[in-house]
């Protein structure tokens, strides 16, 4: 569990707002215990919202606000945090708050990048093939992943374990340099040490997932989610029968992948083919 005295408030809104929160409880010479008792949230529920690993919800901000006195302060980062979100679509707003205190990710894509690899070229390309979307849009919508991606670059980030689909490497997005970028920046993240990327070869005959990607979250304390990608839109649930169908098919198709160095090699040999393009 990260210690709250190393939380950094400016790797995400949840943290800020876990931050401040701990920041005013200590003001008010409050202890958790207190403060739980006070507002009728259990400990652990103030704890995980101090270190950021748990989103707080409108009523959970509200009790804090009056129980500390701070006059509105926490309700003000709430609704900063609720501006942030709006920049994404509704359907997708719950799972950014899980993927931001999330310890572990895994994700299966059979089709693109996933959002939290993807450089900024490649990203655009896709939103810019959206039908009647208007530049400006493209541009926030990039900036939205990008900050994404931010998760990946704190102190302690979450580990990612990543499956793609061979043809993902394959499969034009923009032109061939735009290509020869991305899978560079694959190969750099891949090479973290909080990252693991595997492909499963076209050539496998592996059905299993075929019929869109998905993500699995696993955050301490909080039982598992999944995220399963749809057209136009996805779907989050933490039901346990989701979430164990969703972790039964993404360690078969795990299963099926090439082991991280040969997949390395790979994603190596396809960079040098769109480099030659």
């Amino acid at each position: 569990m990260p210690n709250p005295k190393d939380l950094d408030p400016t790797t995400s809104p949840i943290a800020f707002f876990g931050y401040e929160l701990r920041r005013y409880r200590q003001q008010a010479g409050l202890s958790q215990g207190k403060l739980a008792r006070r507002t009728g949230f259990a400990l652990g529920t103030i704890s995980m919202a101090e270190t950021g690993r748990r989103p707080p919800t409108e009523d959970f901000v509200r009790r804090c606000d009056e129980a500390l006195g701070v006059e509105g302060a926490l309700i003000r980062i709430k609704e900063m945090m609720d501006n942030v979100a709006a920049r994404l679509p509704a359907w997708f707003r719950p799972w950014v708050e899980i993927e931001q205190v999330a310890e572990t990710l895994r994700t299966w894509q059979p089709l693109i990048m996933p959002g939290l690899l993807q450089t900024a070229d490649y990203a655009r390309v896709l939103f810019s093939d959206e039908p009647r979307t208007p530049a400006e849009n493209v541009e926030r919508s990039v900036a939205v992943r990008l900050d994404r991606q931010l998760i990946l670059e704190r102190e302690d980030p979450p580990m990612l374990w990543v499956v793609l689909d061979e043809g993902v490497l394959g499969r034009r997005v923009g032109n061939a340099s735009i290509m020869a970028g991305q899978l560079t920046h694959l190969l750099e993240m891949a090479r973290r040490t909080h990252v693991t990327v595997q492909i499963v070869p076209s050539g496998g005959g592996n059905t299993v997932g075929l019929l869109g990607g998905f993500f699995i979250a696993q955050v301490q304390g909080v039982v598992n989610s999944v995220y399963v990608e749809s057209a136009g839109q996805g779907q989050v649930s933490d039901r346990p029968d989701d979430v164990a169908d969703i972790m039964t098919k993404y360690e078969a198709i795990r299963a099926e992948a090439l082991p991280w160095r040969m997949s390395l090699e790979l994603i190596e040999e396809m960079r040098e083919r769109w480099t030659r393009s």
